[in-house]
């Protein structure tokens, strides 16, 4: 039977690795993005359905519902990202520069998931998955990024508590240091790559494999009764007992 996928976040980066996954499995494939243009092209490259939506925009994220089938069987929140695209007003003072920094971590990465799981909650089947894209900076050094993708892991547990009765699992995938992503949006040095790498067991960065194909195996039925948990990929750079 052909599964029906949403995934936010899915012009680039893991969000589009993980809607080439699914696309591979033959499922039925919707991602989202803020811009027209990359959202219309990767989903004729993907042979995906592509809708353009702003995650963080509650009017936005209701009318998504609408672009989608009846039902759907698995979601993965990967929008989010650094903040930053959002300039605070060049008059403002350092107080009102450091809220609008904030806000903005915040809206990409923890309201963004709120907003699009509570709009499409009541289509979901039995034995259907919700997946969230984390990360490593929650643990450390994360500034206002860490913190909300801290917030979106305590949101999770809840969120599982919330949906499991209906036998639908909620994770989150703490990914660490992934190479072949434009996250750092440029400003990775040879450097601080070494240091990454340095960090993990494996001495390797993570690679959009290792996301995807974790998350490929938390939507499947070998995973059925893990629900609530933070997964972390990361190689080891953080470990958990």
């Amino acid at each position: 039977m052909t599964r029906s996928v949403l995934i936010t976040g899915g012009t680039s980066g893991i969000g589009r690795a993980v809607a080439a996954r699914f696309a591979a499995d033959q499922a039925e494939v919707f991602i989202t993005g803020r811009h027209a243009d990359s959202v219309e092209r990767t989903a004729k490259e993907l042979g995906v359905h592509g809708v353009v939506c702003d995650a963080t925009d509650p009017g936005q994220v209701a009318e998504l519902g609408a672009r989608l089938g009846e039902t759907l069987d698995v979601l993965v929140n990967a929008a989010g990202g650094l903040a930053g695209s959002e300039p605070a007003p060049a008059d403002a003072s350092p107080l009102e520069a450091l809220s609008v920094q904030w806000q903005a971590s915040l809206a990409q990465n923890l309201l963004s998931a709120v907003l699009t799981t509570a709009s499409v909650q009541d289509r979901f089947t039995s034995g259907g998955s919700i997946i969230s894209i984390g990360s490593i900076g929650a643990e450390r050094r994360g500034g206002s990024y860490g913190a909300a993708k801290a917030a979106l892991a305590a949101w999770n547990a809840s969120l599982s508590a919330e949906v499991g009765p209906r036998g639908i699992t909620s994770n989150v995938i703490s990914a660490g240091y992934v190479a072949g992503t434009d996250f750092f949006r440029g400003q990775m040095t040879d450097e601080r790559h070494s240091a990454l790498v340095h960090e993990t067991h494996n001495k390797r960065p993570g690679t959009l494999d290792d996301l995807t194909e974790t998350v490929y195996f938390l939507a499947s039925r070998g995973a059925r009764h893990i629900t609530g948990q933070t997964i972390h990929v990361n190689g080891g750079a953080f470990t958990t007992r």
